[in-house]
This record gives structure tokens, C-alpha cells and sequence, in this order.
């Protein structure tokens, strides 16, 4: 058989609630090194490296964290095939099915990954891979099925039939998350595997599959392709048309009615990262079965996950725990219940407050700020510019700002002036005065930003001009 053409889709639209307070809906856990030094989307482009017959890989994401995408594909040095920016969730099947009708040849294998899981032996996973592209070539819809090791009750269960070639058997039934005595039962059955949400399948036989199940949700992917636009390195769904699809995920729509359904059983070190307690169990831990990130001190503590993100956190006879300190919220539980940590973040959210959305530092396209200092008629926030980089053209209606430039040159436009700040000086922008923020130099530009007004709110924006096509 000739080399098949496998093309890698990354879905990116998750929230992670059950990691946060570090995951926020802005910048979700996909988007940060919980593992090693490389986020998860990154850890997931690069895992392709090495995989035969992969091309560029396409990324599915929200259109919110599309420069936080862009800039995490370039760090690493690598390039995607495009980045297709959904305008709202509509879970998963959409999203693959957006892939399928992308592909000029409908005999493209596609390879449809998560982008916050962990994979421990990547060789182990290219050969699983491999293997799912010869029997996706013959028709089957393929997913992967996690050997079980313990009778977990977080995950959905594949159990499967008859075998095929290349270490596959057929699906005979997919099975909601069961209870622990189900979950024993099928982890002594020895037929049953956690479901990964990890797929391969040819274009042509997915869309032959939704023509099927769910016509409704193809018609309206067509459209909304059809309307797609190309916005810089960015193809952006048409909202109107999407909206038209149903929020389901490829398991209703598909792989639970296929008939065509194969599970590639796999032990590759996978885990999908979904609680505090998962990030705890894939962590190299010390000689008490601790794991601390940032500045922690310990005695007689014992099995601990600490994550401190600015400042010290001791902890003194205590056991079992995850502590979480980002600058605007705590987090302490006990490991065995760290799954109602959506609950707290459900409540935060419904109380309309922000520690869900954003941290306090906050990035942008052009760089990132930081709200130091907050009250009645003040906000003081360090901002930093990356070299190049230039903020809108803007305005505000009920805010002045100043100004004070700590590193770096500033490049200021204010009303008909362009003129430069140097570090240690400051200039004043007054309300309603157009305006605008660059870095011409070579080094990010810090600076201070002191905001006086009855209102301060981010909203309080007009944008005149705006390379980032906000």
C-alpha cells in the first residue's frame, strides 16, 4: 500500500473548569505547561513530529484564543495548515466535520486529537496511529480505546467485539461513564477500554456517515464553510450558519450508530489531564510524593500537589492536598475531590464574577497587562509591548491615562502628536483624546499605566484602527 496522507485536526475549544484556577475560559489549560515546559497544544503539534504520511496539522479553536494559538505554534517553530476560528462551541462533531469538508480529496485520512492530553511513549502512539490509517483507508470509523488499569468512573467505556486486522476489533457498544461497580465489572472483563476521544476515520467516510445520522448538522457545515472567510493566518466560521449546527459531540452524532466502528486498544502513558488529581498521578514527585511548582516549603507533608505562581506557600502537617495560588485566587482541596472543583467554578460564574474569564494578567496580541492596583476612580496596570508590536488607535469616554515608561522606548501617538517616550519619562493621555501605544525597539516595552475616571471598565473602548482586526 502507498503511503497514506494523514491530516492532523487539534481540537482547541475546551475550558478545562476542573483545572482552574489556573485554567480560565481566556486562556484554558490547552494553552499552559502543566507537564513540562511546553503547553499542551504545543506538546500535541509536536508529538507529530516523526508520524508517517502526517502533513500540517489544523487547529479548531475559539476565536478568542486565536493570537494565543498562533503565538504558541510559533514558539515552538513549527506551522500549521490553517487555524479555523469557531465563533461559539458547538462541540466536536461540527468541528471534525468542518475538517472533512476542507479536504480537497475525500481519501485523506484524518487524525482528530485533543490538544490537552498526555501521551508518555510517542512511539508506542505513531505506531497505533499508523496502524488506524490502514484500516481508516479500508472504511472503518477508527477510535482509540485506553487499556484500563484501574476501575475509574470519570470516562465513557468502549467495550469490543470481533477482531480486525492491525490490532483492532469491532466496537460493539460505547458505554456512558459507569459507577464503580460497573467500572470493576468492566475492568475485569478485560474487553473494555476508556474512551480517549481520539478518532481516524477518511474524510469521505465521516461526511458518509453525517449524510446518514445528522443531515441537519452537515447541510449547516457546508453553509457555514461556504461563508468562511481568510482573516490574516485565520479562517473564520460564519456565525450566522454555525449557529444552525447542534452542540453534539461525534460520539452521539456518529460513533455510537456506526456499524463500521473499530477500537485500537493502546497503553501509551495517556491521560487527559481532567483534575487536579490526573496532573498529580503524571508528575514526578519527591521522596513523599509531593509535587510543587513555584516557591513551596513543606514539613510533615505528605502526597501533595502545590502550584504557587508568585509567592511563598508553605504547608506543615498536612496530607492529600492541592493548593493552587494564582494572584487573584486560592484553591485548596483534598485530592479525592477535586472533581467538584466545577462546582466552585459554576458558582464563581454564576455570580458574574471574573476569576473564571481571565487571570490578572491578561494577554493580548500585542503583548500582556497586569491589574497591580484597583479602586474607586483608579486602576494601575503594567503593561508590556512586545518589540514590533503596536496597540490600537483608540479613544475612551470616561477614562485619562498616564503614562511611565520603566523599560524599553515608546513610540506614542496622542491626537495629532507621534512623539517618543524614553524609560523613566511619562506622558499623559487626557479623556477622549485618540490614541495610541507602539514598540519600535528590539526589547519589550514595559511601562505603567495609571487610569483615573468614573468608569474603567475594558469595554470603555473605540477603536479607530487596528492591525489585529479586533
Amino acid at each position: 500500500m502507498s503511503q497514506l496522507r494523514i491530516a492532523p485536526i487539534i481540537l482547541s475549544g475546551g475550558s478545562g473548569s476542573r483545572l482552574w484556577p489556573l485554567s480560565r475560559e481566556q486562556y484554558p489549560k490547552q494553552m499552559l505547561p502543566l507537564v513540562n515546559d511546553t503547553t499542551m497544544l504545543q506538546d500535541t503539534l509536536l508529538r507529530l513530529d516523526g508520524l508517517a504520511g502526517a502533513d500540517l496539522a489544523q487547529i479548531i479553536c475559539n476565536e478568542d484564543h486565536r493570537f494565543l494559538v498562533a503565538e504558541q505554534i510559533k514558539q515552538i517553530n513549527r506551522s500549521v495548515e490553517s487555524i479555523v476560528l469557531e465563533p461559539f462551541g458547538r462541540n466536536t462533531a461540527p468541528a471534525i466535520a468542518i475538517s472533512a469538508l476542507h479536504q480537497i480529496d475525500p481519501n485523506t485520512v484524518l487524525l482528530v486529537l485533543a490538544s490537552d492530553h498526555v501521551i508518555g511513549d510517542v512511539a508506542q502512539f505513531h505506531r497505533h496511529v499508523e496502524a488506524g490509517a490502514r484500516l481508516a483507508a479500508l472504511g472503518h470509523l477508527v477510535t482509540f480505546g485506553i487499556i484500563p488499569d484501574q476501575p475509574l468512573t470519570g470516562y465513557g467505556y468502549i467495550e469490543s467485539g470481533s477482531a480486525v486486522t492491525d490490532g483492532g476489533f469491532n466496537v460493539a457498544r460505547f458505554v456512558e461513564k459507569p459507577d464503580l461497580a460497573k467500572a470493576e465489572e468492566y475492568l475485569q472483563a478485560g474487553n473494555f477500554y476508556w474512551n480517549s476521544g481520539m478518532f481516524m476515520f477518511t474524510a469521505g467516510a465521516y461526511l458518509a456517515a453525517l449524510a446518514e445520522h445528522q443531515p441537519a448538522m452537515l447541510e449547516a457545515c457546508v453553509q457555514t464553510l461556504s461563508a468562511a472567510t481568510v482573516d490574516l493566518d485565520f479562517v473564520r466560521l460564519d456565525a450566522a450558519a454555525f449557529k444552525a449546527c447542534p452542540n453534539i459531540s461525534i460520539d452521539y452524532a456518529v460513533m455510537e450508530q456506526a456499524t463500521n466502528g473499530v477500537v485500537i486498544p493502546m497503553n501509551v502513558g495517556w491521560n487527559d489531564l481532567g483534575s487536579w488529581s490526573s496532573l498529580w498521578d503524571v508528575s514526578v514527585k519527591d521522596a513523599k510524593g509531593n509535587k510543587f511548582v513555584g516557591d513551596v516549603m513543606s514539613v510533615n507533608a505528605n502526597n501533595n500537589y502545590v502550584n504557587s505562581g508568585s509567592r511563598l506557600v508553605s504547608l506543615v502537617g498536612v496530607d492529600d492536598l492541592v493548593i493552587v495560588d494564582t494572584p487573584d485566587a486560592l484553591l485548596v482541596a483534598h485530592r479525592d475531590q477535586v472533581q467538584d472543583v466545577k462546582t466552585i467554578y459554576n458558582q464563581i460564574k454564576a455570580d458574574n464574577r471574573t476569576e473564571t474569564l481571565s487571570h490578572r494578567q491578561v494577554y493580548r496580541p500585542w503583548g500582556s497587562y497586569d491589574s497591580i492596583d484597583a479602586d474607586q476612580g483608579f486602576q494601575v496596570k503594567r503593561i508590556i509591548v512586545n518589540p514590533g508590536a503596536s496597540l490600537s488607535l483608540q479613544k475612551h469616554h470616561h477614562r485619562a491615562e498616564h503614562w511611565i515608561v520603566v523599560s524599553g522606548t515608546a513610540e506614542v501617538t496622542c491626537g495629532e502628536r507621534v512623539f517618543m517616550v524614553n524609560k523613566n519619562e511619562s506622558t499623559y493621555i487626557p479623556i477622549g483624546e485618540k490614541h495610541r501605544l507602539s514598540n519600535p525597539g528590539k526589547i519589550p516595552l514595559q511601562l505603567i499605566e495609571i487610569q483615573s475616571g468614573d468608569y474603567l471598565g475594558e469595554d470603555d473602548i473605540v477603536r479607530f484602527e487596528d492591525v489585529y482586526g479586533r
